[in-house]
């Protein structure tokens, strides 16, 4: 089990990024041909990319709730990512044209992905009592005192203060 920081945290992580969350849902449970070789899919696919780091992926974290299975990706750069998924020779290609042969339109398994662009400096987060998670494991972790204390001063705001009158 990874340690718990105790206290209040932030994650840095230098320069552009992306955020990738890919995943699928179970529509009918009843057809486990059709949706277990989905399932077994990413793990492969992520196994692949951590004995590769220079392709670029730098944190995964795989979550299921209900029906679907999803992970959330971090990466150095969306060239990186679609590299990696129009790659003849890597795992995800063969994943989705299998996916297409196998499920295609008949509803047994639903998929989806949302990619998120993350320019340097655009974001901010905040870990209390956690072990090293999401961004913070991707990037470095730092303790949330002085100017990253705040949500506003971690965007690189200035928090204001009204001086009564």
């Amino acid at each position: 089990m990874p340690p718990i920081h105790k206290g209040r945290f932030t994650a840095k992580i230098d320069g552009d990024f992306v955020v990738f969350i890919i995943g699928m849902r179970i529509n009918y449970f009843l057809l486990p041909h059709k949706w277990m070789p989905v399932a077994a899919a990413m793990p492969r696919m992520l196994r692949e990319l951590a004995k590769h780091p220079e392709m670029g992926l730098l944190d995964a974290s795989a979550y299921l709730g209900g029906r679907t299975l999803m992970t959330i990706q971090y990466w150095r750069s969306f060239e990186q990512l679609h590299a990696y998924a129009h790659a003849k020779n890597l795992e995800h290609l063969p994943a989705w044209a299998a996916f297409n042969r196998r499920v295609g339109g008949n509803g047994a398994v639903g998929i989806f992905h949302e990619t998120y662009l993350v320019k340097n400096g655009a974001y901010e987060c905040v870990y209390a009592n956690m072990p090293q998670f999401g961004l913070a494991k991707a990037g470095e972790m730092l303790p949330a005192i002085g100017r990253l204390q705040s949500a506003k001063s971690r965007l690189g705001e200035v928090d204001s203060v009204v001086s009564p009158q």
